[in-house]
């Protein structure tokens, strides 16, 4: 006998419909979940990260290239005012934004990294934690402080070498971020970046604006307003020969080198004038190869 097929139960179109929508719910409170476990940075993994712009993602940096505070020669000021900024900040007090501008080789992006370890190796302050994010991912700014403003830690996002060219356009979410966005900078976030143009933009940028625009001075005004959202502006200024001097015997010293005194001054001033320039980042090269030369590491 032929074998009777089995009839599928029918099922009414509207359980039909509903067991489908529940499905969907699931699978999409499932890719939620995912998401959000995800976007969640692993922020016990260390005290600084860098910020992956591409997959907006945080990547634990364990060990930060930097120097101690004190070695920083040659920029008392500009220093006092960054630490007690940042001070403020890590206690939960008012704080600025900072641009700090200026001559290379000065030390701006080793101040921010030397007083971002300072005060995370003194008690009194809660969890600082320093950000790195690259000037080409600067657009995907809004993406990261969505991320970090749900946390209870308090977080310093930096960017080395911070400028914009002729026909960008990713400034404009920048100064979103900065001041006057809806969403705005979180409260427990402060940006710091360096930059050797004090308004970020180049001079023939800002010049090509003026001359070309319906309204010269609103033109000029978009582009320079940026800067205007740092509350503070540390300048960094080519060192003369005296400053220069004290930066080379204060590294020398703090690495023990053993250099005689006058050699050491000869030394220096050789060294500047083959490199055209008298800065900090000049000075610790010159140290480093003394070190070198005596056996020792730097």
């Amino acid at each position: 006998m032929p074998r009777r097929r089995q009839r599928t139960p029918q099922v009414k179109s509207k359980d039909y419909l509903a067991r489908i929508a529940d499905s969907l719910e699931r699978i999409a409170a499932a890719m939620s979940a995912a998401q959000d476990a995800g976007e969640r940075a692993p922020l016990d993994a260390a005290d600084a990260f860098h910020w992956q712009g591409e997959t907006q993602t945080l990547l634990p940096v364990p060990t930060v290239s930097r120097v101690p505070l004190k070695m920083l020669r040659g920029i008392d000021s500009v220093r006092d005012i960054l630490l007690a900024n940042t001070e403020q900040f890590a206690r939960g007090h008012g704080a600025n934004n900072a641009l700090l501008w200026g001559a290379r080789g000065m030390g701006k992006s080793s101040l921010v990294k030397a007083v971002h370890a300072n005060i995370i190796g003194r008690p009194g302050f809660g969890r600082l934690i320093l950000i790195e994010i690259a000037r080409e991912d600067i657009e995907t700014l809004p993406a990261l402080m969505r991320i970090i403003s749900r946390e209870q830690a308090r977080f310093i996002v930096f960017c080395d070498d911070l400028s914009f060219d002729s026909g960008e356009t990713s400034y404009k979410s920048l100064k979103t971020i900065l001041d006057g966005g809806i969403e705005g900078r979180p409260d427990n976030v402060l940006f710091y970046a360096t930059s050797n143009r004090r308004h970020l933009m180049p001079r023939d940028m800002i010049e090509n604006e003026r001359s070309t625009a319906i309204n010269p001075g609103e033109a000029v005004e978009e582009k320079v307003s940026l800067s205007d959202r740092f509350g503070l502006w540390l300048g960094f200024h080519h060192s003369d020969q005296d400053t220069y001097l004290a930066m080379v015997a204060g590294y020398a010293d703090y690495y023990g080198l053993s250099i005689d005194p006058d050699r050491l001054r000869a030394r220096a001033i050789e060294w500047a004038a083959t490199r055209g320039a008298r800065s900090g980042r000049v000075a610790i090269q010159l140290v480093r190869t003394l070190a070198g030369e005596e056996g020792k590491a730097v």
